[in-house]
Order: structure tokens, then C-alpha cells, then sequence
């Protein structure tokens, strides 16, 4: 959960709000069908997990009567004037809810992530004002094969020298960082002065495209790998200069950049996708880097998943590159999610299926346990991580002059913060003995309880 954004008390709140006034303010003397304030409480808690609609031919969301799902329900939406087919938006102005086909959204994200992907899928199919030469596309196609790229590789080098817009997704392993950096010695041959930068959606995220396009870009001729190291890589916050309010680039303080290249998109949400398009020069060329699998965005609106869905996927073309093939051998973490990203109807049976069969020797073990209880083994390792966290942060603190209120120098906090990813415990729950709270719990006693400030 965003630190700033609302708790379940406040989404709670805010539904009833919600469900209250919209009736009354957009359809006065009406009486609210029941179904359709159940559906606006629904869909107002359903944005605080980030998630714009409600999917009407999935199963029904918790605080529906499935009995009545979803029969019952698109009745009261199609017979409600709080609701307008999205293909007649003109005809409802003040309607606040939008049906799109199996989709309930609200009217405002709606309008947003139309326009958002429009634009996207706009850059995708505009040529170039001044493209490359064929020959031109043919000599790096040549080039990035003989760096040992694939052909699905060396395709997306060719687009991102040819179109404004590249999506390049991906799996973990596939490549991707591999053909960012050859697409980018390609256009830096082209185009020596190219004012380059790159971002991501979080701080880490930034740190770890940096080290990989250092990592690999030495490998570059020099005249290449000058350029490229030189390029600044930061938040996309960063870059657009965010004040925790609003953004100081947009439209009419647009980003001064001939290409920009965005990683971890599966991160990026909708709100800040709208806002990096409003401040991107119409000339700049957009590399946009992700793999849909991954997390998905803590604020509303997962772009690139809703850009790899087939009606958009279609309309980007061959600016949409997936690249398939896994190079980097992670053993059986590797095959595992592998296998689960092309799992079909059945991920769990083909899953539980895999865990049996892995190998004690490999880098994945499963292990199972009581639900009112996670492994102690896991609990072990998190005490002993603790621990060292303890110890090395109090070397730390005795190394320092007493009350004198003096920074450590960073070379002596280095060891503290490369202990912190050592142990890392991850669960895809809050509550409950195996969700982040029970595990806080276990490692923090009554201090779980307080305020981070009061954690040792």
C-alpha cells in the first residue's frame, strides 16, 4: 500500500460516501437499486488496490451475492442513469460510471486510460520525420547478430531506430537489458549528440537498469560506451520533477530529450504514465521496457498490462516486441516462472505439479507448513538476519563521536545497507500468521504495533 494513501477505514468511508451522493446528485427522485450501491462500494475499494473496473464476467467480487452475479447486476447498471455505454459517453455527460463491454469503470480513469493508451498507440504508428535509410536499418540489424542478438532481439533494435515508440517485454532472462543497450549503441552511431536518459518507477529499480546498462555497455566500442555510461538514469518522479503534488514538466515545460528509456513499466501506473507522455516532446523517441508479469503498479491503473491486452496489442503492431527466449540460467526459479507465465487454465496443478518434482540439490525448495503457522526455518533465517542487522548497526553507531549528531561517512554505512537485501522474505498477503503483519509480529514483538520510527 501507497504510505500516503488512504487505509481500509478510509476506502470503507469513502465507498459509503460514494454510494450515498452519486444517486442523489446524478439521478434525483430515483430510488437506488441496492445492486448498483453494492457495485459503487465495490468499485470505489477495488481503486485503493489499484485496480480501475470491475470485470463482469469474473467471478464476483467479494461483497456481491454471487447468487445474483452478474445477471442481477448488469440489469440495475443498464437501467441506471449513473451509467453510460462507453461508446456513447456524449449522450450521459454527467453519468460517473462507464460499461465497457465486461468492464465497470469509473467515467474519469476511463476517459484517462483511453486518451493514455491512445497516445501510446499514437507514437506507435506515426513514422519518424526523418527516419534512418534502409541500409542504414540493415547495417545495425547485422550488427546487433553479430553481438549475438536473436532475431526476435535484433527486430526490436530495428523498430526502436525506425518508429517513435518500442515496447519491449519480456520475461526474466529473456534479454531485454542485452537489446536496450545494442538499440542504444545503434542510435548513438546514428546520432552521436543523442540526449539520452533513463528512468524507472522506483529508486532501486533506477540503481539496478544503471548497473545493467554499465554492466554491459563496457562491452561497446568506446566512442559508443562513453555516451552511454554518461547517460543520466533516475526516477521517472525524479525526471519530472515532482513535488509530491504536481509535476514541474508537462506540456508547456516539456522534457528537453531525443530518447528516453523507461524499465520495470509493469510498475508504472496510470497517473504517471499520463503525466510522462504530457512532458515528452512529440519528436522524442519512448523505449518502454517490462515484463506484464511482474509487480504491478502500487498506484491505480496498470499500463502495460492493459497494453498487452490483444484489442491494443494489435493496434501498436510491430512496435510491440516479446521477447521469449530465456538466456540467463536462474535453474529452477527460471523454469518454474517460466511454466507458470505459459500455464494456461491450470497454473496451480501444473505448479504443485513442478514443486514435486524439484530437484533437492537446485536453487527452489517448497516446503510446506500449518496455516496458522509459517516454517520455522523461514522465522530462523529472519531472526538471524535481524540479528546481524542489529550488530552491524550498533559498530555503527559506536564508531561515531557521542551526541555529535555527525553523518557516518558512506563507506562505513556500506556494510549495514548490502545486509539489508541478505534475507529477504516475501508473501503475497498483509494479514494473517504468513502475511507481512504476522511476520513483523514474530520478529518485532509489541513494537509491531508502533509506528517504524520505534522499530530497532
Amino acid at each position: 500500500m501507497n504510505p500516503s494513501s488512504p487505509g481500509p477505514a478510509a476506502t470503507g468511508i469513502l465507498a459509503a460516501a460514494l454510494a450515498e451522493a452519486l444517486p442523489r446528485l446524478c439521478a434525483p427522485g430515483a430510488a437506488p437499486d441496492p445492486r448498483l450501491l453494492a457495485l459503487i462500494r465495490v468499485l470505489a475499494a477495488a481503486l485503493e488496490s489499484g485496480d480501475l473496473e470491475l470485470d463482469l464476467a469474473a467471478e464476483a467480487p467479494e461483497g456481491l451475492d454471487p447468487q445474483d452475479w452478474p445477471q442481477a447486476y448488469r440489469a440495475a447498471l443498464e437501467h441506471s442513469a449513473l451509467v453510460v455505454q462507453a461508446d456513447a459517453l456524449e449522450q450521459a455527460p454527467q453519468a460517473p460510471l462507464v460499461l465497457t463491454g465486461e468492464r465497470l469503470r469509473w467515467r474519469r480513469w476511463h476517459l484517462q486510460l483511453e486518451h493514455t493508451l491512445s497516445e501510446l498507440v499514437r507514437r506507435a504508428r506515426e513514422p519518424l520525420a526523418q527516419g534512418p535509410p534502409p541500409e542504414a536499418l540493415e547495417a545495425a540489424r547485422r550488427q546487433t547478430a553479430a553481438a549475438g542478438l536473436d532475431a526476435s532481439q535484433q527486430q526490436a533494435v530495428v523498430a526502436a531506430l525506425s518508429q517513435r515508440l518500442l515496447l519491449l517485454s519480456g520475461g526474466p532472462g529473456t534479454g531485454k537489458t542485452s537489446t536496450v543497450v545494442q538499440l542504444l549503441a545503434a542510435l548513438l552511431e546514428l546520432q552521436p549528440q543523442l540526449r539520452l536518459q533513463l528512468a524507472a518507477p522506483t529508486g532501486k529499480a533506477a540503481a539496478r537498469l544503471r548497473e545493467a546498462i554499465e554492466r554491459d555497455g563496457r562491452r561497446l566500442a568506446a566512442q559508443l560506451a562513453g555516451p552511454l555510461l554518461a547517460a543520466p538514469c533516475s526516477t521517472l518522479h525524479r525526471l519530472l520533477e515532482s513535488n509530491g503534488e504536481r509535476f514541474g514538466r508537462h506540456r508547456q515545460r516539456p522534457l528537453d530529450l531525443d530518447l528516453l528509456v523507461v524499465d520495470e513499466l509493469s510498475m508504472v501506473d496510470l497517473p504517471l504514465m499520463a503525466a510522462l507522455l504530457e512532458a515528452l516532446p512529440a519528436a522524442c523517441r519512448l523505449v518502454l521496457v517490462g515484463d506484464p508479469a511482474q509487480l504491478p503498479p502500487v498506484g491505480p491503473g496498470p499500463v502495460l498490462q492493459e497494453l498487452m491486452q490483444p484489442p491494443w496489442l494489435e493496434q501498436v503492431g510491430p512496435a510491440a516486441v516479446e521477447l521469449r527466449t530465456t538466456y540467463r540460467n536462474a535453474g529452477a526459479i527460471a523454469a518454474v516462472a517460466t511454466e507458470l507465465r505459459h500455464a494456461g487454465d491450470a497454473p496451480l496443478q501444473r505448479l504443485t505439479a513442478r514443486l514435486q518434482q524439484l530437484d533437492p540439490g537446485g536453487n527452489l525448495h517448497w516446503r510446506q507448513a500449518s496455516a496458522r503457522q509459517p516454517p520455522a526455518t523461514a522465522i530462523g533465517a529472519l531472526r538471524q538476519h535481524q540479528q546481524r542487522l542489529g550488530e552491524l548497526a550498533a559498530e555503527l553507531a559506536a564508531a561515531l563521536p557521542r551526541g555529535s549528531g555527525e553523518l557516518p561517512p558512506e563507506e562505513a554505512v556500506e556494510p549495514l545497507l548490502s545486509e539489508l537485501e541478505g534475507c529477504v522474505a516475501l508473501t503475497p498477503v498483509r494479514q494473517g500468521a504468513w502475511g507481512v503483519d504476522g511476520l513483523h509480529r514474530q520478529l518485532l514483538g509489541e513494537a509491531a504495533g508502533r509506528s517504524i520510527a520505534h522499530w530497532p
